[in-house]
């Protein structure tokens, strides 16, 4: 099954490398670990930055997807996308992936939700919250993959706020894209079907 991977973080220099960016984190050492070719903005995806998984021989066709707009509004450009690359699919079959940070998660561990019906809170993410409105009830399923990004020792909503927003210290980093190998064996299973 081919696959749409898309990332959830904001957009803009001021918010790379942020804890709440860490889908775009991994999704840009996915592409290094599968020799994509550079990110190009996609003009007819809302000039978001798209890479293909290279043909190794081995059957896979995935196409990664950094979602060019804010968490809070992400729905609907990720609809218009999924829709269009669906639509070039041969007999319209694939399934999207979201990779997202995941609070309350270690930094690094991955988990998965929304295969076969389980897991469909968005969890207070509101990237996610956005899809889900985008998407509806009954609409299409998507898998999330998420990366822990950790918790802030209160739980005020300021708190959190500024500890999704801070720049990763290079050791997270490095623990944030060290699960690309988890993350492979994922897609690797859900293309599989």
């Amino acid at each position: 099954v081919p696959l749409f991977i898309c990332s959830l973080g904001n957009p803009g220099p001021a918010y790379a490398d942020t804890l709440h960016s860490a889908g775009h984190t991994v999704l840009t050492r996915l592409a290094a670990y599968l020799n994509c070719s550079p990110f190009t903005r996609e003009r007819a995806w809302d000039k978001a930055l798209v890479t293909r998984a290279p043909d190794n021989g081995d059957g896979a066709d995935w196409t990664l997807y950094q979602s060019p707009t804010y968490m809070n509004v992400c729905g609907k450009p990720i609809r218009n996308a999924y829709r269009s690359w669906l639509s070039g699919m041969s007999g319209g079959e694939g399934r999207l992936v979201v990779l997202h940070d995941e609070l309350e998660k270690p930094l690094g561990k991955v988990s998965v939700r929304g295969v076969e019906g389980k897991g469909t809170s968005a969890k207070g993410h509101n990237g996610l919250k956005s899809m889900m409105q985008v998407f509806g009830p009954g609409g299409v399923e998507f898998v999330r993959i998420g990366v822990g990004i950790g918790r802030p020792e209160g739980r005020g909503s300021k708190e959190v706020g500024d500890y999704v927003l801070r720049k990763m210290s290079p050791g997270e980093k490095k623990r944030v894209e060290g699960c690309v190998d988890e993350v492979v064996d994922l897609l690797r299973r859900l293309e599989r079907g």
